[in-house]
């Protein structure tokens, strides 16, 4: 086992079970290079300072990148028996350079150094997840505009409702999602906000620190205003957990459909063979094992949210030991939407849409019920009257097992006088689609309108993040 940073204290070793229990470096590994960078910027600041020497730092540097080095090029492992990923750096580091690595730590506390290790960390992975959300967006609105004139049944309660088109019910899905980005891009912006380093334990330091210099440099708006809170604060993984979560409800909503739309049931989709499996026993299954297992998933990112939630529900002021979970959590959360948006991504680029199916399910719906009805109304019928009586001749149409569209126009006359020939136009599904030109409906104008706006927010992220 590694030595601990803190043996001096205590005249007995720890039980190595109590060691095994306390370790977090199976986990804390992953921010290697986040902690690094983290030691770089606060040896350059105690040497900007005068309290550590311009000598000690290049050697801490230099030390630092032959680190870096040496893991990326396989000539160093992590020792699975350090306590921590801090620890491991700064003996591994202490054991290169001599006495000037044990000077690193100098006005610096493990609390405030793994807070700033960690939101280093998630900085990195809300932009890696951020851009996995924009290319699924973009193939989303790729689909949605090679379908803007595919009508299919818009449902409620699952019901067959209204007429809509595929197009716009991706659109739906584009705009759940950009709202996803939105938020990963606002609990971003408050993770940086605030930097913890300098914080100390819990009160600060006696050492002349420069902590808006250390801010600066690694990329933060300011030191936290308060050492207390700068080194208990998780709001920032719980936000952040908070909008994977949202993120994940939106992907297994799409699932969802997906699921249902490549029913034989539905068959408004196929999916691709490489995204789906079949059965041990029944050879005709193809089964969209991917979109059941990012819905299963999603509530293993929900456990994960309400870990951070509870952990920190009862901690008192400063750091406690509870907040070492925090890291598995977010990190699995992390992973696991990662893992969900690459997969899904190919998926859906590679589906093919069924209109005509789509287009046959629309015709048995009676989902221009309310089109019949809205004619009657424009021709001056008051709109319950019209909606009343076009209740009965849905109800006659199923009796009769017709559609509105096989009725006669004689047919038509028999419920009201105020039927002429263009009733057969109010009722056509591409035109009842076509007609719904209110802004954010299901027309082919409307919905390649949405898909402009949705293709001008992701390049103006792709310009803010080049």
């Amino acid at each position: 086992m590694a030595e601990q940073l803190w043996k001096g204290r205590f005249s007995k070793a720890v039980d190595s079970r109590v060691n095994d229990f306390n370790s977090s470096i199976r986990f804390d590994q992953r921010m290697i290079a986040q902690d690094m960078r983290g030691s770089g910027v606060h040896a350059a600041m105690l040497a900007k300072q005068g309290i550590i020497s311009e000598k000690d730092c290049e050697d801490i540097l230099n030390g630092l990148a032959s680190i870096a080095d040496d893991l990326a090029a396989g000539r160093l492992e992590i020792d699975p028996n350090a306590e921590d990923v801090h620890t491991f750096v700064e003996q591994t580091l202490t054991a290169r350079i001599g006495d000037a690595g044990k000077r690193l730590h100098t006005g610096r506390s493990r609390n405030d150094q793994v807070a700033l290790d960690i939101r280093l960390t998630l900085r990195d992975y809300s932009h890696t997840l951020q851009a996995y959300i924009v290319e699924l967006i973009k193939v989303i609105c790729k689909k949605a505009g090679e379908n803007t004139t595919a009508v299919m049944p818009g449902y409620t309660h699952l019901q067959r409702a209204q007429p809509i088109t595929f197009g716009h019910a991706l659109m739906a899905y584009a705009s759940m999602l950009l709202r996803d980005l939105q938020r990963f891009e606002d609990a971003t912006a408050r993770m940086d906000a605030q930097c913890p380093l300098g914080s100390g334990a819990l009160a600060g330091t006696t050492y002349p620190l420069d902590r808006q210099f250390t801010a600066e440099k690694l990329g933060f708006a300011a030191p936290c205003a308060n050492s207390l809170d700068g080194v208990s604060d998780r709001d920032f993984c719980i936000e952040l957990a908070n909008a994977i979560s949202i993120c994940m409800m939106h992907l297994s909503r799409l699932s969802e459909e997906i699921i249902l739309w490549c029913s034989w049931e539905f068959k408004f989709i196929e999916l691709d063979d490489a995204f789906t499996t079949g059965s041990s026993i029944m050879p005709q299954k193809k089964n969209p094992d991917v979109t059941e297992l990012i819905r299963g998933k999603t509530g293993r990112v929900y456990g994960d949210l309400n870990t951070l939630l509870v952990m920190m529900k009862g901690i008192p002021l400063a750091y406690n030991k509870d907040m070492q979970e925090d890291k598995e959590a977010i990190f699995d959360a992390v992973d696991t939407l990662e893992l969900c948006l690459k997969t899904v991504t190919p998926m859906l680029d590679t589906m093919r849409t069924i209109p005509a199916n789509m287009r046959r399910a629309a015709a048995k719906g009676f989902i221009n019920a309310t089109d019949c009805a809205d004619y009657l109304t424009k021709k001056g019928m008051p709109f319950r009257d019209a909606y009343k009586l076009t209740g009965c001749m849905v109800s006659d149409c199923i009796a009769k097992d017709k559609t509105l569209e096989e009725l006669t126009l004689d047919e038509f006359k028999g419920y009201s006088a105020l039927f002429e020939n263009d009733i057969y136009d109010a009722i056509d599904l591409v035109k009842c689609c076509e007609g719904r030109t209110s802004y954010g409906g299901p027309s082919e104008a409307s919905v390649n309108n949405q898909i402009a706006l949705a293709n001008a927010q992701l390049d103006a992220w792709e310009e803010k993040n080049a």
